[in-house]
């Protein structure tokens, strides 16, 4: 049986900005063009939104949309594995909603302290084999599109999505096949931070049998053509960046009738 965990909302400590945000919902509804939604639908994370109207809505999403938006309980991966073979995963868990501090490594969340962090959404999924793991989630923070595009530049341009130290925490799922995902097990991962939404994707993949893997590899690395690290042959770089990919994917979906207009 899966485990799911109603996300939630929290009481906003500012009440202009929840003014602020209500405000901005209203108008996305009614204003927002085509041109934001081109950008969302066609998955180009470094397309910039048409108006910071639309991208102050994405930042609402965490509680204003069901968590099967957010966390499909099934995610297709046409050609997404090693070679070009089909994958699929099911949802294993939905994790409650969380601040930075309870569900990212203090390096990690240190590292995007810049941004402020709003809440984590966290799930975590496993192979149509349930061989492998992977915990998937999205860092909602509450930085404008400049802040987003400079911890993006920083993060690309100094390595950190590529730092083990940075390395995102797996969500273990007791009586699951994710019971023994944690730290020590983390095999590969990938980080992304978002330039049309003030979110950050993340995704950390491992062993469903619980082995713990001592190198772990970032993913694009785990994903080269003839690399032969564990996680590589394991094809748990494509895990991760498959999922995420994915989950990102669905972000988009789900923020995209809120900038399409009206017909």
């Amino acid at each position: 049986m899966e485990i799911t965990t109603r996300l939630r909302p929290i009481r906003a400590r500012h009440p202009a900005r929840t003014a602020a945000a209500v405000a901005c919902m209203v108008l996305g509804l009614g204003l927002i063009g085509g041109a934001a939604a081109g950008s969302w639908l066609a998955g180009d994370s470094t397309a910039a939104p048409s108006t910071p109207t639309s991208y102050a809505d994405a930042r609402t999403l965490w509680h204003s949309v069901p968590v099967d938006s957010l966390f499909p309980p099934v995610l297709k991966g046409v050609a997404a594995g090693p070679g070009g073979a089909d994958r699929e995963w099911r949802r294993i868990a939905v994790a409650p909603d969380g601040p930075c501090t309870e569900a990212l490594d203090p390096l990690l969340a240190k590292a995007i302290r810049p941004v402020g962090c709003l809440r984590v959404l966290r799930a975590t999924y496993t192979d149509a084999t349930a061989t492998t793991v992977t915990t998937v989630g999205m860092v909602f923070t509450e930085a404008d599109r400049e802040a987003m595009a400079a911890l993006r530049t920083r993060f690309s341009g100094e390595g950190l999505d590529e730092r083990a130290d940075l390395m995102p925490r797996a969500y273990p799922v007791p009586g699951t096949v994710a019971a023994g995902f944690g730290d020590r097990e983390r095999a590969s991962w990938t980080v992304s931070v978002l330039a049309d939404a003030p979110v950050i994707v993340y995704a950390v993949s491992g062993f469903a049998d619980g082995r713990a893997v001592g190198d772990p590899q970032p993913a694009g690395e785990a994903m080269v053509t003839g690399a032969t690290s564990a996680p590589a042959q394991a094809g748990l770089g494509h895990e991760a960046e498959g999922i995420a990919d994915r989950i990102e994917r669905a972000l988009r979906k789900t923020a995209a009738p809120a900038t399409e207009p009206s017909e």
